[in-house]
C-alpha cells in the first residue's frame, strides 16, 4: 500500500518539526510520501520540511487550494493532516486497522482532537469536537482525514476555498461514511490561546453558520482573520 501525507503550510515553521516527525512513522509500514504543499511561507517552512524528506509543492495561498494540489499524486490512500498536529505514539496500528476494514475504502476516517495544554478549558473544546463530529459528521481539518484515493476522486476531493475546505469536504463524505480512529490528533493551543479558549469557538460556530446561510468563503475568510 502507499500513503501520500499531504500537509498545507503557510509560515508553519514553528510547529511543523514535530508534525512531519509523527508522520514519517508511516515509513516503517509503508510506502509513503510526505507533501508538503505550501502556500507562499516566507520563513524556513520549506527547508525543514525539505530536510525531514518531505517534497515541498509551491501552491498559490487558499487551504483548499495547497490540499488539492498535495492531493495530486499516486497514493492508494491520502492523509491530510495540518502542520500544527502531531498523531499520538502508534497511530499507524489504528490507520493499518482502518484500512484493513471492509468497506473503509468507501468511507473515511478522522481522529480524536488533543490540544497540548493542560487547561481545562482545552478539555472542553475537544469533548465540543467530538460531540460535534459524532452528531453531525463535521470534523474539522484539525482532526485530520484518511481517505482512500478512489473515494476522494469520486466525491471530487477538495475544492479551491479559502475557508470551509474541510466542512465542504466532509458534508460530501455524509456523517454516516466518517469514522472516528481512537488516536489523539494532539494540535498546537496558540490560536485558542490568543484568541481565548471561548471566543475562538465561537468565531468558528459563527462562521460555520454564515457558512450554511450561503455567505460566500471569501467574506468568511476575511472574518476569519485568514
Amino acid at each position: 500500500m502507499r500513503v501520500d501525507i499531504v500537509v498545507p503550510t503557510l509560515n508553519a515553521a514553528a510547529t511543523l518539526a514535530p508534525a512531519l516527525t509523527s508522520a514519517r512513522q508511516a515509513f516503517d509500514r509503508w510506502t509513503c510520501r510526505i507533501v508538503v504543499c505550501d502556500g507562499g511561507s516566507t520563513d524556513n517552512t520549506a527547508e525543514i520540511a525539505r530536510g525531514l524528506g518531505a517534497d515541498v509543492l509551491a501552491t498559490p495561498r487558499g487551504r483548499g487550494t495547497q490540499l488539492a494540489a498535495g492531493a495530486r499524486g499516486d497514493g492508494d490512500w491520502l492523509l491530510f493532516l495540518h502542520a500544527d498536529t502531531v498523531l499520538a505514539d502508534g497511530w499507524t496500528t489504528a490507520v493499518a486497522r482502518f484500512v484493513e476494514t471492509p468497506g473503509n475504502d468507501a468511507r473515511a476516517g478522522y481522529f480524536r482532537l488533543r490540544f497540548d495544554s493542560a487547561s481545562p478549558r482545552a478539555r472542553r473544546v475537544e469533548a465540543l469536537a467530538a460531540w460535534r463530529s459524532r452528531r453531525f459528521g463535521l470534523s474539522y481539518g484539525d482532526q485530520g482525514l484518511l481517505i482512500a484515493r478512489t473515494h476522494y476522486e469520486r466525491l471530487g476531493g477538495y475544492r479551491p476555498l479559502p475557508l470551509m475546505e474541510d466542512v465542504d469536504l466532509v458534508r460530501r463524505i455524509g456523517r454516516r461514511s466518517l469514522v472516528a480512529i481512537p488516536v489523539d490528533a494532539i494540535t498546537s493551543p496558540v490560536r485558542y490561546e490568543r484568541d481565548g479558549w471561548t471566543l475562538r469557538p465561537l468565531r468558528n460556530l459563527a462562521c460555520l453558520a454564515l457558512y450554511f446561510l450561503g455567505v460566500p468563503t471569501p467574506a468568511l475568510a476575511r472574518l476569519y482573520g485568514r
